[in-house]
């Protein structure tokens, strides 16, 4: 199986709010049920009434990996993720301020920044969400999915135009 073109998706249409994967993740990582410990986390827009698990991008040119002044951080090219190393981390937080999605995180018990890691290639977030809000997959396979819905809205949209258009003659 080739991991490397593998990416975490959310597909927040389909989260219904359960936190089943926060505290999944932090069971799997730390061995508590703490979603304060989870490397993901569900935030819900109040006025939407919607869910949206947020994640670590992995980003190509992550910010953390830039600003960390020890470089503690790296990339890992067989999955394709954002590591710490923790043996070289010295706590500065600079990853956690940085981040623009918030995925980076910092553990006060432990004394020790935290992200996602991708369970070494099998998500245990993706195993555990039975409405799939949450998958891992090919990264071509999203950027398909997301040509095929657009060009859904497009067509929609020219339908609708040409529907339109005969109604007013």
């Amino acid at each position: 199986m080739e991991i490397r073109g593998k990416v975490l998706t959310v597909y927040p249409e389909k989260c219904t709010g359960c936190r089943l994967c926060e505290l999944v993740c932090s069971v799997y990582h730390d061995g508590v049920s703490n979603a304060m410990r989870s490397r993901i986390r569900i935030v819900k827009w109040e006025s939407e009434g919607v869910y949206v698990p947020m994640i670590c991008q992995q980003c190509q040119d992550a910010p953390c990996m830039i600003v960390c002044p020890v470089k503690a951080i790296s990339r890992d090219e067989e999955l394709n993720r954002v590591m710490v190393n923790h043996d070289i981390c010295i706590g500065c937080r600079s990853c956690v301020a940085i981040c623009p999605f918030g995925a980076m995180g910092f553990n006060v018990i432990d004394r020790k920044n935290f992200k996602c890691d991708l369970c070494d290639g099998d998500p245990q977030c993706v195993r555990f969400c039975e409405v799939k809000a949450v998958d891992y997959v090919d990264a071509e396979r999203i950027s398909l999915d997301k040509k095929r819905a657009a060009a859904g809205k497009i067509t929609a949209a020219q339908r609708q135009a040409i529907a339109l258009e005969l109604e007013s003659r």
